[in-house]
């Protein structure tokens, strides 16, 4: 009997190196001559939201710019941050939400399945809850399903786990 090998599609990020991100640019905000005597900060709720404070737009871009210079720097994908409006905060400031995009949505899931048919690998995608089992009888078609997803963009960053 053949054995089936296969591997998990995930979507996680490392909060470690979130945190650790954070902590750098909170740091760096403070030390910066651009921003002394200014409110700008940001917030971090240890799960799923960032909250970006400034004392305005033009100083919130460059909260923004430091903090994805930090997460690059750390390995954390951009893809994974979805930034909400900028609204105005107390006594004339702004604060922006940045939700953190963790595990694969429904439709996300649906339509990578749906690429993978199409692709014509042999292969069995299944979906189990925020993440996708690949499973096959050659080593060959994961792998060759793997750098496939690899040169797709779903708007979301992609890890392969579990291989078997």
């Amino acid at each position: 009997m053949a054995q089936d090998f296969s591997f998990d599609v995930v979507s996680k990020l490392d909060l470690q190196e979130v945190e650790n991100a954070v902590n750098q640019a909170n740091k760096e905000i403070q030390t910066r001559f651009d921003f002394k005597g200014s409110i700008s900060r940001i917030d971090w709720d240890k799960k799923e939201a960032l909250t970006l404070f400034s004392d305005d737009e033009h100083k919130l871009k460059s909260v923004i710019d430091i903090l994805q210079g930090k997460f690059s720097r750390r390995g954390v994908s951009l893809q994974a941050l979805d930034y909400q409006k900028i609204e105005p905060a107390e006594k004339a400031t702004v604060r922006q939400a940045v939700k953190m995009k963790q595990g694969i949505e429904s439709e996300k899931a649906k339509a990578i399945v749906k690429a993978i048919k199409e692709a014509k690998i042999k292969v069995q995608a299944t979906i189990q809850g925020d993440q996708l089992r690949v499973a096959s009888k050659s080593k060959d078609d994961l792998q060759a399903t793997m750098n496939f997803l690899r040169g797709q963009d779903y708007g979301l960053p992609l890890q392969f786990t579990n291989y078997r």
